[in-house]
């Protein structure tokens, strides 16, 4: 029996959408994948359908190098309306309590340093945690109580940027994996004395991935229209800007796609341990990482170790549409 022939084209790479509101990420998916005809697709880090901004979107081989993505260091923009707290801790939920306090500007910026660092930090119950197989959002709009625990996130920043009004506060955080803005939101008012939820947040930055490359689903379609799509997408590397590279033969990268290791010579692997930081990978240690490239091309992320590169991840190319 012969192998079944894929639905779409072989199309490989990052396209970095700017969501618009009123959007899951799953659908954003499923929308960009049926304009590119793509075999394969899926995001790195979902954002709510009341957030907006960047959504880095892999086809094909680009899948491979998501975990990759999701490590890097998110930043947003959201605005903070007090005197109302929400259920969803956004604008989507029922009010759960009022109050008539206005933190001031030095009141907030004398507890924002409380935030920013290693914190514990505990989700909200309207968010894609999965709680026994289940998802937490799912569990909360049943009715059924949703009990999540507080867990390690990195705060780098959180900086006030504006004051509309009375009611109105505008932020910038930048953070690591798995930080909630809605959780800071409701912390942040809750140190303060008031009530609050965030009225509107937009992501500005996932690791690499800004809204300076960001592209509007409507700018898309009308690139689709004119068969030009395909230059909106980045290169499959783009994820893994911060791993060592090492250019390779083409015969070392035969070996590499067939899973065997190369031999290192002394000064490459000297150089290449000079290069390695701390780096944990969804879950796994990748602090040898090594990005092979055949002109420029990924080939593998390999373990450079004991004078070899091993492959651990290989990227196999299909022929793409022109």
């Amino acid at each position: 029996m012969g192998r079944r022939r894929k639905k779409g084209d072989p199309i490989n790479g990052w396209l970095v959408l700017d969501k618009p509101l009123e959007m899951t990420s799953t659908q954003a998916v499923g929308k960009t994948r049926w304009l590119f005809n793509a075999q394969k697709a899926g995001h790195a880090g979902t954002l709510d359908p009341l957030a907006s901004g960047v959504l880095p979107i892999a086809f094909g081989e680009a899948t491979k190098t998501v975990p990759f993505a999701q490590e890097g260091e998110k930043a947003y923009l959201f605005t903070i309306r007090w005197g109302v707290s929400t259920t969803t801790q956004d604008a989507e939920g029922d009010t759960i309590a009022e109050s008539d306090v206005r933190p001031d500007r030095q009141a907030i910026l004398d507890a924002l340093p409380g935030f920013i660092g290693l914190v514990q930090q505990v989700p909200p119950k309207f968010s894609a945690i999965k709680i026994d197989g289940e998802r937490a959002y799912d569990l909360a709009r049943a009715g059924e109580e949703v009990e999540l625990e507080s867990r390690p996130v990195r705060i780098d920043a959180v900086t006030l940027v504006d004051m509309p009004s009375a009611d109105l506060a505008v932020f910038e955080m930048k953070c690591g994996k798995g930080a909630y803005v809605r959780s800071l939101a409701r912390d942040l008012a809750a140190v303060l004395g008031a009530e609050g939820h965030v009225a509107a947040l937009r992501r500005t930055r996932v690791g690499p991935f800004t809204l300076d490359d960001a592209l509007t689903l409507d700018a898309l379609e009308d690139l689709v229209h004119k068969s030009a799509a395909l230059d909106a997408l980045l290169p499959v590397e783009t994820a893994l800007d911060d791993i060592p590279a090492l250019a390779v033969t083409d015969g070392e990268a035969f070996q590499l796609r067939q899973g065997r290791p190369i031999v290192l010579p002394p000064r490459r692997a000297s150089e290449l341990r000079d290069l390695r930081k701390p780096r944990s990978i969804a879950g796994r240690d990748y602090s040898k990482a090594v990005l092979a490239l055949e002109n420029d091309r990924a080939v593998a992320i390999g373990e450079a170790r004991a004078g070899k590169l091993s492959p651990v991840r290989v990227f196999q190319w299909d022929q793409e549409p022109e």
